[in-house]
């Protein structure tokens, strides 16, 4: 079997590891920072507002997404997770959705792993929908897992190492596309990326729209840097090393996968936890989330061997946070009069247990599937599913 069937990547990333500990000694030496360096670390060229830290203050992510122009338009918030090859799921939708003709100009647009690489183009609208087609059906996207060398394991830090996602990255990542996402920043518009710094064990929000409009000549490569960052899979991709100062030192923060710490990024813990308010001068707002992936617990006997086992463990703790993120994003939603919409890969979706990963026939299948709810309409949960043996426990009742 393949080594990208179903749940093969963490078959990828746990041989990777093993092999990792055997080439510890070859390890590409860093420049040593301290917790205080990193704490009042900048990226040169760019406000310090470009970026917060997951668990930063209410304040500072109001900060963040304000609107200047306090424009009356409703609040239309898209959160788009992560999910590898099932990224095709959510370009599905959002194509779909705009040829339901009832697609809104989104507020604010946030990303995490391949929702990251959709987030982009669905915040600058449905002009951009070619280009989510182009990505995910074209078998493009195969081209990132294949050929996979032990070189890299041995030597490098991603089975994948040959830069090959960050390539992709930078074919639709243009200079003309940084434009057109400041354009938008500057109508009060908001596109953040979220990455997981690995050195200091956080989540990174990064606004980037304020990247695209800071006219710097390192916001390309930073847009892209970023992008890249948060979809790349620890031990298959290499992480980005984005560099940062502090004063006169020069050093490079570690970068991966926005999903290892949060497989969706809807609200800061400050607002889930602490009940924090978005000011929203338009009065209705709505969080419409899409989660490139399945929610919904699979039965499957799993294998009495220890990559049968951390595989299946993986896959039940992701569903697991997902499912607890979105419970308490829907409390949030609730307790403010926020309209709640979820939709995610549910049962119905073809080839649920054949080939996953970046399979370019699975994602076409995925994306068409996406399309049909889009363009139909019947994609938007307004509550989060439980689990079946939850619902079998109340119907008893």
């Amino acid at each position: 079997m393949s080594m990208f069937r179903r749940s093969g990547w963490f078959r990828a990333a746990l041989v990777t590891a093993l092999a990792g500990q055997l080439a510890a000694c070859s390890s590409i030496a860093r420049i040593a920072y301290t917790a205080e360096e990193a704490a009042a670390a900048a990226v040169p060229g760019m406000d310090p507002g470009v970026r917060a830290y997951a668990d930063a203050s209410e304040s500072t992510f109001t900060g963040m997404v304000a609107r200047p122009d306090a424009r009356k338009a409703p609040f239309a918030y898209l959160a788009l997770s992560g999910g590898g090859g099932d990224g095709a799921f959510g370009a599905g939708i959002l194509n779909g959705w705009t040829e339901s003709g009832k697609r809104p100009e989104f507020a604010l647009v946030s990303g995490v792993s391949t929702g990251a690489l959709i987030a982009p183009f669905a915040f600058l609208g449905s002009g951009y929908d070619s280009t989510l087609t182009e990505i995910y059906t074209s078998g493009i996207a195969s081209t990132l897992v294949q050929s996979p060398s032990v070189t890299n394991v041995l030597f490098g830090s991603g089975l994948f190492g040959d830069g090959r996602l960050r390539d992709l990255v930078g074919r639709f990542v243009t200079p003309d596309l940084l434009v057109a996402v400041a354009e938008a920043h500057a109508k009060g518009r908001r596109l953040l990326v979220v990455t997981t710094n690995l050195d200091s064990q956080r989540a990174v929000i990064w606004n980037m729209g304020a990247i695209a409009a800071s006219g710097g000549p390192n916001a390309v490569s930073l847009f892209r840097d970023v992008l890249t960052a948060s979809a790349s899979i620890p031990a298959v991709f290499p992480p980005q090393l984005i560099d940062v100062q502090d004063g006169p030192k020069a050093f490079q923060e570690m970068h991966v996968d926005g999903s290892v710490v949060t497989p969706v990024f809807t609200l800061p813990q400050s607002f889930l936890l602490r009940d924090g308010r978005l000011n929203n001068p338009g009065g209705k707002a709505d969080i419409y989330v899409v989660i490139n992936g399945r929610l919904e617990p699979e039965f499957d006997l799993a294998q009495n061997n220890t990559l049968s086992i951390v595989e299946r463990s993986f896959t039940t703790a992701s569903r697991s946070r997902s499912r607890a993120t979105m419970a308490s994003t829907y409390a949030f939603t609730r307790a403010n009069g926020i309209g709640f919409n979820l939709t995610y890969i549910d049962k119905t979706a073809p080839n649920t247990n054949a080939a996953r990963g970046f399979d370019t026939a699975y994602m076409r299948s995925l994306y068409q599937d996406g399309y049909e709810k889009g363009r139909t309409g019947s994609f938007w949960l307004k509550n989060v599913p439980t689990a079946p043996l939850v619902k079998a426990i109340v119907a008893a009742r």
